[in-house]
């Protein structure tokens, strides 16, 4: 393999993960907190479109990818809650 090949490498593993796993600049207002729970969401998200791909293409069962998406769920949730404090709400 030439040195050029292996120079080529990694930038095309970048662009496969770049494509497979897309990332969004964080628009909202910024805290640390805020950040982190986008990046949470954008991974929640990308994963879910996986296991999705993964149960119209027969490779996972339905039940399976339900339980793997509400896991999914779960941690976001617990994700949301350990970041995100909301404030609370006036009676009405």
């Amino acid at each position: 393999m030439s040195k050029q090949g292996s120079a080529e490498q990694p930038d095309k593993r970048k662009q496969l993960d770049n494509f497979v796993t897309p990332r969004s600049k964080y628009q909202g207002k910024f805290t640390p907190q805020n950040l982190a729970f986008n990046a949470n969401l954008q991974e929640f998200a990308q994963r879910v479109s996986l296991i999705c791909g993964l149960e119209t293409g027969g490779k996972v069962s339905s039940a399976e990818a339900y339980k793997d998406i509400k896991k999914l769920w779960k941690n976001l949730k617990a994700s949301k809650k350990n970041l995100i404090k909301e404030k609370e709400k006036p009676d009405d």
